[in-house]
């Protein structure tokens, strides 16, 4: 199945939140921390969002790491509060996930590999997003039920 990029205009964020971090693993330690913290400012769980977080920054320090460019995490609440969007961007749009729905499933013994497992399992929706070249953003939403 070929990715399907779509461009659909935004809707007007509630609330967002945007940083730039270092493709490091303390970069990833970072956005997740800050994920955590910036949600519970404002009075939303955190954990599934820290932890697609967490698993989106690593991919984006592991796999989408350019030497002397940061990738960006961006949180915000849409839908006049009813959904939580997150979103790594880096700059390797030469190398993409698999489709939703197809990553494959490592062998039992692998160290790594499970992470877009994690986000299908938490997320509503996630996707990937291309450009400006040479950047891709890997999203993932949240339906917020009070």
């Amino acid at each position: 199945m070929p990715h399907e990029f779509t461009h659909t205009e935004a809707p007007t964020p509630t609330w967002q939140f945007s940083v730039l971090l270092s493709p490091t693993p303390r970069g990833a330690r970072l956005a997740r921390l800050l994920t955590a913290a910036q949600l519970s400012a404002q009075g939303l769980p955190s954990d599934a969002a820290a932890q697609i977080v967490a698993e989106l920054a690593t991919n984006a320090t592991v796999h989408g790491r350019v030497p002397g460019r940061d990738f960006r995490l961006d949180l915000a609440i849409e839908d006049d509060g009813k959904r939580l969007r997150v979103a790594v961007t880096d700059t390797r749009d030469d190398r993409l996930p698999p489709d939703p729905g197809c990553s494959p499933v490592p062998p039992w013994d692998a160290e790594s590999g499970r992470g877009l497992l994690i986000v299908e399992a938490l997320a509503d929706r996630w996707g990937v997003a291309l450009g400006p070249v040479p950047r891709k953003t890997v999203w993932a939403e949240l339906d917020l039920r009070p």
